[in-house]
């Protein structure tokens, strides 16, 4: 294991941590660094995100920020989605699934690029 890897499991863990959607990071090291598949690069990001996950929503419920009985239908939803999702990048192909998150990652940062600041 090498600074590199360490660094991007620390940069996608603080970005995760924040609601920023850190797993980009982790994804493209794990494909352009360390050669890893698309699928399994994605699988092992799910994998990443579950201990980030329960921490913010532990911080967040002791904040009061989280709503239980209003957000139950989203994670049932969220649950549902997520076992949809997989079969569905398994049937995709690590292929066609990297040019879809390369899309996604060109298309998000022209937006970025050229949209307004919010307050």
């Amino acid at each position: 294991m090498n600074f590199l890897m360490y660094t991007a499991a620390f940069v996608t863990g603080i970005l995760a941590s924040l609601g920023l959607g850190g797993g980009m990071i982790l994804i493209l090291y794990m494909t352009l660094i360390a050669g890893m598949s698309q699928i399994t690069s994605q699988g092992i990001n799910l994998l990443f995100f579950i201990p980030i996950a329960l921490l913010a929503l532990i911080m967040h419920t002791k904040s009061g920020f989280v709503k239980w009985k209003k957000i139950i239908p989203a994670i049932i939803c969220g649950i549902i989605s997520a076992a949809a999702g997989s079969f569905l990048a398994e049937a995709m192909g690590n292929n066609f699934l990297t040019k879809l998150f390369a899309a996604f990652v060109f298309i998000t940062g022209i937006r970025e690029l050229f949209s307004k600041a919010r307050n």
